[in-house]
């Protein structure tokens, strides 16, 4: 036995132990459903902060913690992917924060391959919307435990019974709720709590919301004459979630088949700590996951690791480069030389830390279903794997369907070297895909993203981060599609403009204006080899 396995073996017992006390998860929303404001009243009632901030701070309330960029901060909205890190009652919780915007989706489908679970953010008024819906999809894909948080109660909104109905029309997930507010959407009294023995809490705001919310533990008899005809509505139609089996299930919650629905209203805090527990109580522990071979690696392995998100430059000070790794099996020490499964060459770990939004700190070890940050990572990419002892690697993470295509030029022609270095770190941390052709050269890579605030991004970052400022022009097409090479010489005969492109990972794409004259394509050359781009294990939509 090696020396890697025997030290693997003796910390088995260690790695279990750890490992049972850990929960992994994301929180995945549409646009505006408050899904940072969620993470911060998350991390508020964790007592990991002490007040909590908004995406439009007010009065005494900071920004949010998740949201450390310039951009997110000034627009008020989540660009990036951020890690939390939060001890609770015993129990460590990685909170991984998703972008709150459609046109960021590929970052979201990163994290959720990092996750063990998902909170389902719903807007009360809103109930399941687009970019909710495609992200379910790759959930469900992966077969992935989803709790569903019913936000903004304390504003108008729908029936809570219409809600549950349209999550099993619409998804085919079977909605258990937890609880039930009391009070119509807009006037949102409290909560009962159907897992407790129906026990009845009543909240109270505190001044903007920046602090816990108070919470008074009522009674039957005391309710009903407090909340007088909406406790006989919500007693009532408590009854009825009865009376149709709407109770909960853990195995098809495992399975990914129904889902633990819990309501409350994030910016006052309200129905947050029921949340947590829920959480903390029903989310699943890491497991062992396949690795490319398809085996499953058991968590008491010696260590491995996958990167699922670069990020440059969170430190203006240092210019530094940053790779998120999800820690799958055994356990992580810092310093560990490890083995970087794509070149085979050493990895040393002498800077690794646990990440609070912007903030920091050394993290001296690290057990499956953990989140560790890999400093000066420059020759790390997202899907990479790290290990010790054995060669292991686990799958490649999908990339995502680009449907927005631009030429990127520097401005400087002198700051070429800047603006290559630049172009080249975006590519690597995942904020756009980089296309070469031999028709435009290096000078001009074509930019490829699934929303067009990617591109923002992109300009933002080049002029502020690698001092290359560029210009950007938009090319008219709105689909790509993977071939090989024994089909790229008819293909780039073909009129009507369409460009043959290399990704960096080596992938031979083919852009086209539209569907329609994809399908005149696909209908004259039928021999030659065009496939749909996949996302997380879902075809992406056309």
């Amino acid at each position: 036995m090696s020396v890697t396995a025997d030290n693997a073996t003796q910390k088995a017992p260690e790695v279990a132990a750890e490992a049972a006390r850990r929960r992994t998860f994301a929180v995945i929303s549409h646009p505006d459903a408050g899904k940072s404001t969620l993470t911060e009243a998350l991390a508020l009632h964790a007592a990991a902060i002490t007040s909590a901030g908004a995406v439009h701070g007010k009065g005494d309330r900071r920004g949010v913690t998740s949201d450390w960029m310039e951009m997110e901060q000034a627009r008020g909205i989540s660009i990036t992917s951020a890690a939390l890190r939060i001890d609770y009652d015993d129990r460590v919780l990685n909170l991984l924060d998703t972008p709150g915007h459609a046109d960021f989706s590929e970052d979201t489908y990163r994290v959720l391959s990092a996750v063990d679970c998902a909170i389902m953010l719903l807007d009360s008024a809103k109930g399941l919307e687009p970019q909710t819906l495609k992200l379910f999809d790759v959930c469900r894909a992966r077969r992935m435990p989803v709790i569903t948080f019913v936000n903004k109660w304390d504003r108008p909104g729908r029936e809570p019974l219409e809600l549950l109905d349209e999550i099993e029309q619409r998804i085919g997930l079977r909605p258990t709720p937890m609880n039930w507010p009391v009070g119509i959407a807009g006037d949102f009294r409290g909560l009962i709590d159907r897992a407790d023995g129906d026990h009845y809490t009543k909240f109270h705001r505190t001044p903007g919301g920046a602090t816990k919310a108070v919470e008074e533990r009522l009674s039957d008899e005391q309710a009903a004459a407090v909340e007088d005809t909406a406790w006989e509505q919500a007693r009532e139609e408590i009854e009825l979630l009865g009376e149709i089996g709407a109770d909960f299930d853990e195995a098809s919650f495992r399975a990914g088949e129904s889902s633990p629905v819990l309501f409350g209203a994030a910016l006052p805090n309200f129905g947050i700590s029921q949340l947590l527990e829920t959480l903390v109580r029903l989310a699943p522990a890491p497991a062992a996951q396949p690795d490319a071979k398809g085996d499953p690696r058991p968590i008491t392995a010696p260590f491995a690791g996958q990167v699922f998100k670069m990020q440059a430059n969170m430190d203006k000070a240092h210019r530094d480069r940053m790779a998120f790794v999800r820690v799958g099996s055994g356990r992580f020490d810092r310093g560990m030389v490890l083995t970087h499964a794509a070149t085979g060459r050493p990895f040393a770990t002498k800077y690794t830390q646990a990440v609070f939004g912007s903030e920091r700190s050394t993290i001296e070890t690290a057990y499956p279903g953990d989140v560790i940050a890999l400093i000066n990572a420059q020759a790390l990419s997202v899907g990479d794997t790290l290990y010790d002892g054995p060669r292991v690697e686990f799958p490649p993470i999908p990339s995502f369907a680009p449907e927005h295509f631009a030429v990127a030029r520097a401005v400087d022609a002198g700051r070429y070297k800047q603006f290559q270095r630049g172009i080249s770190q975006l590519d690597s941390e995942g904020v756009v895909q980089v296309l070469s052709s031999d028709v435009r050269g290096e000078q001009a890579p074509v930019l490829a993203a699934v929303g067009p605030l990617q591109f923002d991004v992109v300009k933002h970052r080049m002029e502020h981060e690698f001092r290359a400022p560029i210009e950007l022009a938009h090319l008219d097409y709105s689909l790509a599609r993977r071939t090989d090479a024994a089909s790229a010489p008819a293909l780039h005969g073909l009129s009507g403009g369409e460009v043959l492109t290399r990704r960096s990972d080596g992938e031979l794409l083919m852009l086209v204006h539209n569907k329609w004259r994809l399908r005149v394509i696909e209908r004259d050359h039928p021999d030659l080899v065009l496939e749909p781009l996949l996302a997380g294990g879902v075809e992406a939509a056309e």
